[in-house]
């Protein structure tokens, strides 16, 4: 077994569970002036610092041939899987689906849609194309991580408090043990994502645990290697 020092306590990782990396919505849209984000008023450099230290982690995990899960938040160019409520909630200046600085915006296949090149998903890697916050709804995530034996998932991705905390929720309702990375993830406020770090450990880790990406390098860095996940694609 291998124990994380994480708050409220050590997570533990047993050596016949697999565990993956799963990353949250590290595209362009939401990293990088001209996507979405900064479309919103908000500043993306906040995001932007915890990049080499989820690079870091991405080079551990796939050095080990440890399975490496991607999101993208998007909808299809029709916007047939874009709820309406999500698709009025999201007009500013520019919304869902309008042509923005790197093309149609939250659209799968546009420039900024993609993943940011520092983290680009490579051969094996599975890349979940999400149309909700979490990356459980309207996906084959579940059925992804049940067939390959996944029990715990280290998280990290931006926001913190939306895309990031819903869907450790979906997982940990799903029985998944979860431990969301404090350093490899952020938003663009940063009390929001301390309130969210605290939520989620609260009560002797409720929704799960938090902890350090020196802390998770440094307890399984001597770990066995489990099976890679096989490039099983989206629904």
């Amino acid at each position: 077994m291998v124990l994380i020092s994480a708050q409220p306590y050590d997570y533990p990782v047993t050596d016949n569970s697999h565990c993956a990396l799963l990353i949250i919505d590290m595209q362009r849209d939401f990293l990088e002036p001209g996507g979405f984000g900064d479309i919103l008023g908000n500043d993306v450099s906040q995001l932007r610092v915890m990049v080499p230290t989820l690079k870091r982690l991405l080079e551990l995990f796939r050095g080990k041939q440890w399975p490496v899960i991607h999101t993208l938040e998007c909808h299809r160019p029709d916007l047939s899987d874009c709820p309406q409520s999500k698709y009025n909630r999201s007009r500013g200046e520019l919304g869902i689906g309008d042509v923005g600085p790197m093309g149609r915006i939250l659209i799968a296949g546009e420039l900024g849609n993609a993943i940011i090149p520092e983290l680009a998903p490579i051969a094996g890697e599975v890349v979940i194309e999400k149309p909700g916050k979490g990356a459980f709804c309207n996906t084959n995530l579940e059925s992804i991580l049940r067939q390959s034996n996944i029990t715990h998932l280290l998280i990290a991705g931006v926001t913190t408090e939306v895309c990031v905390q819903t869907t450790m929720r979906e997982a940990n309702d799903r029985g998944f043990e979860c431990l969301l990375i404090e350093d490899a993830t952020e938003s663009y406020f940063p009390e929001f994502k301390q309130a969210t770090l605290e939520m989620v450990r609260a009560q002797g880790g409720i929704v799960g645990w938090t902890g350090s990406s020196a802390d998770i390098i440094a307890a399984m860095s001597a770990h066995s290697s489990p099976q890679p996940v096989v490039n099983i694609g989206c629904e």
